[in-house]
């Protein structure tokens, strides 16, 4: 993913978090009212705390871009975060050829001038996240102090990070 200068400490933040990962899964409403996600790759974090995917614009996700979830995981590193926020659609041929990659032509073979691709601008509100840096090792140890201990003990840092966009919040738009 490419990473811009962000327009702040909490996206900042958020950016150090998901720099590394390179799979968000985006959850938004189906037709029917449910929930449903799919795994996206995004392309690059702008210096406003926009995340940007390639998409097939015939898409159903693209119907609804009011309330969206991106979330973001590595296991390995004790590391999850869940962003909540609203998308956009955007078909700046200039801005698809910056970011293409060769990595997207199994679902356009056409390449950067297919006439489905577009690119899902998701915009961010407020983040969860869950990120515990330290090894395997000391979270197994800081998990068996917590049991002991009967509460959460050395466990990592959580916290929520709030006002990353000065966009309208998702509770206005509804």
């Amino acid at each position: 993913m490419k990473i811009q200068v962000q327009a702040s400490p909490e996206l900042t933040k958020l950016c150090n978090l998901i720099e590394d990962m390179s799979v968000a899964m985006l959850t938004t409403f189906n037709a029917a009212g449910a929930l449903a996600s799919r795994p996206m790759a995004p392309l690059e974090m702008d210096s406003d705390g926009a995340l940007w995917f390639f998409t097939d614009l015939r898409s159903a996700k693209v119907q609804d871009l009011r309330n969206l979830n991106l979330s973001f995981s590595d296991s390995g590193h004790a590391s999850y975060v869940s962003i909540s926020g609203h998308g956009e659609i955007n078909t700046e041929r200039a801005r698809i050829e910056r970011l293409w990659t060769a990595l997207a032509r199994p679902w356009f073979p056409e390449g950067p001038d297919s006439e489905h691709l577009g690119l899902l601008k998701f915009i961010p509100e407020e983040a969860e996240y869950w990120d515990a840096p330290h090894s395997g090792m000391v979270r197994m140890f800081a998990m068996a102090a917590s049991v002991v201990a009967g509460k959460p003990l050395a466990m990592g840092e959580h916290d929520n990070l709030t006002h990353l966009s000065k966009a309208v919040p998702a509770a206005a738009r509804v």
